[in-house]
């Protein structure tokens, strides 16, 4: 069978489908990527074919400006950011989509929740679809933004607008239930798919690391954006305070730059997270799906200090586990970080948490099994 899997052009959205990709490919299927020009590196890496569609993601902030009149970065408000994933981004890359998966015939498309050119594509050639869920459930109002945008594009090419988003026949879930919010599940079959933290290709060479001290090891790994990159100095001077191990994803900044004392911290560029968290004891993250779901699959607990609504999202149902705790915008002070970490090493309900949240992971069909379920429900 040929599936194609479709992905807005960020590395957060790409990574989750990975494990399926993979498992699917080992099947005998083959297997391709629709997303942006800018993913080939990624995708290719991977050991995958990509079908390049649409402009970058900075092309389409750029568009959602001048057609809302609001810079998506500082005005997200459920329209806005509906129409940057349904709108705009689905205007300026389903032409090229429609016209590479018209060549590649796929049988089968399957796309993250916020890739909408997928579904429609998938709508207009009649093919199967499904959608993977990488993120908890979305908010109400803003999946009917996200429908309603949608929607006006399938009228366009006289098709039927789906009745809600994410659209297709199947939703397969990386969110573990602890996570996942109540009641906002659209009406689609429901498949749970483990999450799994991020590897390189099988015979890949590890990353050469620095031995660990013997003391715990805090890892802290936030976005690369320029406001993370401006917290991450003060936060680790204030942690190196602390009687453990420092690991850090720097974003290519030296221990002179982020003015810390020669070998108090080990500085990655990047590191896959599946070898970043061997002998973690506690992790400071983002709020990122990728990350929450990784530590929570290792079973670390985590202080959260989340940069935008979405991310904000992840830490409180994070903290509200037990498995962590979520530091909201505003309320992030390198020595609030702190505190956090050591009440996360003093309180062990925190680790017992996190284990719960591992254990509930672990009983999640893996990829493998899902990938067989899913081709069977094509073909059946």
């Amino acid at each position: 069978m040929r599936i194609l899997l479709f992905n807005n052009p960020l590395t957060g959205h790409f990574l989750p489908l990975l494990p399926l990709a993979r498992a699917l490919r080992k099947q005998g299927h083959a297997v391709a990527f629709v997303s942006a020009g800018t993913m080939a590196g990624s995708v290719g890496e991977a050991g995958f074919e990509l079908i390049p569609a649409g402009p970058p993601t900075d092309v389409v902030t750029a568009a959602v400006a001048r057609r809302t009149g609001v810079d998506l970065r500082t005005g997200p408000s459920p329209q806005v950011v509906a129409e940057f994933f349904a709108g705009a981004r689905v205007d300026l890359s389903v032409d090229e989509a429609l016209a590479g998966a018209r060549g590649w015939e796929p049988d089968l498309i399957v796309s993250e929740h916020c890739d909408f050119v997928g579904p429609l594509v998938a709508a207009v050639l009649k093919v199967p679809s499904a959608v993977m869920g990488i993120d908890p459930a979305l908010e109400p109002v803003l999946l009917d933004a996200l429908a309603s945008t949608a929607g006006t594009r399938y009228l366009d090419r006289g098709l039927q607008a789906p009745a809600h988003a994410p659209s297709g026949s199947r939703l397969l879930d990386l969110c573990p239930p602890s996570l996942q919010r109540d009641g906002v599940m659209p009406p689609l079959e429901r498949i749970a798919l483990r999450p799994e933290p991020h590897r390189s290709p099988e015979g890949t060479p590890r990353v050469p690391r620095v031995p660990g001290t013997g003391r715990p090891r805090v890892l802290v790994s936030l976005t690369t954006t320029r406001g993370a990159a401006l917290m991450l100095g003060p936060m680790l001077r204030s942690l190196s305070a602390l009687d453990v191990d420092l690991v850090a994803t720097s974003g290519g900044a030296s221990v002179e730059d982020l003015g810390l004392e020669p070998g108090r911290a080990e500085l990655v560029s990047f590191v896959p997270a599946a070898e970043l968290l061997d002998g973690v004891s506690v992790v400071v993250h983002h709020g990122g799906s990728g990350s929450t779901f990784a530590a929570a699959a290792r079973g670390i607990p985590a202080v959260v200090v989340p940069a935008t609504a979405g991310q904000q999202r992840q830490a409180f149902r994070l903290h509200a586990a037990g498995a962590g705790l979520a530091l909201p915008i505003g309320e992030q002070a390198p020595e609030a970080v702190t505190a956090a970490v050591v009440r996360l090493f003093a309180e062990p309900e925190f680790t017992a948490a996190a284990q719960r949240l591992h254990d509930e992971i672990a009983a999640m069909p893996a990829a493998p099994e899902v990938a067989e379920r899913l081709i069977a429900s094509v073909v059946g």
